[in-house]
C-alpha cells in the first residue's frame, strides 16, 4: 500500500472513531444499556414502575396471628405505646415524654451491659468484657444524640406545660443513678430520692454495697502483680472512688509496656471510651437545659444548669486521664 493509499484509507474512518470502529458515544451507550451503570434503568423498566409502584405481598409471609405470637405481642407494644400520657393539651409535651421514656430504655440497657462487664472482669474474661463495654459507649452516643431532638423544643413551648411536671425531674431517674453507682460515683444520700419506690430503692442500695466496674478493674491490676495500696483494695465501696498514687503508678506501667500488658491496656482505653461518651452526654444535657430554660431552677429543686455543670468535674476513672500527663 502506497503512502497515498494509507492516507486515503485512514481518511475513510470517522475522525472520532476508535480502533474497533465504534464511536465513543456509541460504545458508551452500548455499555450502559448492558448495565455497565449500576443506576441505569431501561425505559421499559421505568414505565413498568410507573404503572405498578407497589410491593406485592409474598405468599409465604405469615398473616394469621390469632393463635400465634406477633411482633407487637413479643415487644408488648400495646403497653409501651400507650404509656405516653400527656398532662396538658400542648403538642410538644409528647416529644418531651417520648425522649425521656426512650432514654430510660437506653439507660436500662446500659446498666444491663455494665453489670455483665463487671462479671466478666471479675472472672478475668476480658474479651466479652471489651464487647459489652464497647456497646455501652455506643448507647451513650445514642443518648447524646437524643438531646439534639429535644433541642427543637423552644423555651416558650416548653413553658406552656412545664408547670404540669410538678417536682418530677430527670434527677430522680433510677436508671441514671444505677449507671453512676455501677461506674463508681457512689453517694448514699441519693437513695433518699427513691424511698417512695421500694423496688428502685432496694436495687440501688444493693448496687451501693457492691464493687463498681472500676473496683473490679483495680482488683485485676492487683492480680496482674501490681502493688495496690490497701486503703484502695480494702476501701469502703459505698463511697465514691478517690484517685490513688499506687493505681496511677500501675496504669503508668501498663501504658509504658502495652505489649506486655495488652489486655489491661485495652481495658483502660475501653474505660476511657466510656467516660468520654458519658461526659459528652452530661455536657449535652447541661447545654440543652441551658438552651431551653436558661438558669432557672430545675423542677426537682436543683439550681439547674449550675448543678449540672458540677457533674462535669466528676471522673469515674481519674488515674486513666492523669496518666497521660506522665507518659
Amino acid at each position: 500500500m502506497t503512502k497515498f493509499d494509507k492516507n486515503q484509507s485512514d481518511d475513510t474512518k470517522p475522525n472520532n472513531a476508535k480502533p474497533d470502529g465504534t464511536k465513543p458515544d456509541e460504545k458508551k451507550s452500548a455499555s450502559d444499556n448492558a448495565s455497565g451503570c449500576p443506576f441505569h434503568q431501561s425505559a421499559a423498566h421505568v414505565n413498568n414502575q410507573a404503572n405498578d409502584n407497589t410491593r406485592p405481598l409474598e405468599q409465604s409471609i405469615h398473616q394469621d396471628f390469632n393463635n400465634e405470637m406477633s411482633y407487637g405481642d413479643y415487644l408488648q407494644l400495646e403497653q409501651v405505646l400507650s404509656a405516653q400520657k400527656p398532662l396538658s393539651a400542648e403538642h410538644d409535651e409528647m416529644l418531651f415524654i417520648i425522649i425521656h421514656q426512650t432514654s430510660e430504655l437506653w439507660l436500662k440497657l446500659a446498666g444491663h451491659e455494665l453489670q455483665s462487664a463487671i462479671n466478666f472482669i471479675k472472672a478475668e474474661d476480658f474479651g466479652p468484657a471489651f464487647k459489652v463495654i464497647a456497646r455501652v459507649k455506643q448507647i451513650f452516643m445514642q443518648l447524646t444524640q437524643s438531646w439534639n431532638i429535644l433541642s427543637t423544643l423552644t423555651p416558650s413551648d416548653y413553658l406552656k406545660f412545664r408547670d404540669d411536671l410538678g417536682h418530677s425531674s430527670g434527677f430522680q431517674s433510677c436508671g441514671y443513678r444505677k449507671l453512676e453507682f455501677l461506674l463508681g460515683n457512689k453517694n448514699a444520700d441519693m437513695l433518699n430520692i427513691h424511698q417512695a419506690n421500694s423496688s428502685a430503692y432496694q436495687e440501688l442500695n444493693t448496687l451501693l454495697q457492691q464493687n463498681s466496674l472500676y473496683d473490679e478493674v483495680i482488683i485485676a491490676l492487683a492480680k496482674a502483680g501490681f502493688n495496690i495500696d490497701s486503703d484502695v483494695s480494702k476501701r469502703d465501696v459505698t463511697q465514691a472512688y478517690q484517685r490513688n498514687d499506687s493505681v496511677l503508678k500501675a496504669w503508668l506501667n501498663v501504658y509504658q509496656q502495652p505489649d506486655t500488658y495488652f489486655e489491661l491496656y485495652e481495658l483502660a482505653e475501653k474505660l476511657v471510651d466510656i467516660e468520654d461518651a458519658f461526659q459528652q452526654w452530661r455536657f449535652k444535657h447541661m447545654y440543652t437545659v441551658q438552651r431551653i430554660i436558661g438558669y432557672k431552677k430545675g423542677t426537682g429543686g436543683s439550681s439547674g444548669v449550675g448543678f449540672l455543670k458540677k457533674a462535669l468535674d466528676v471522673s469515674f476513672f481519674p488515674e486513666l486521664f492523669e496518666v497521660r500527663t506522665h507518659l
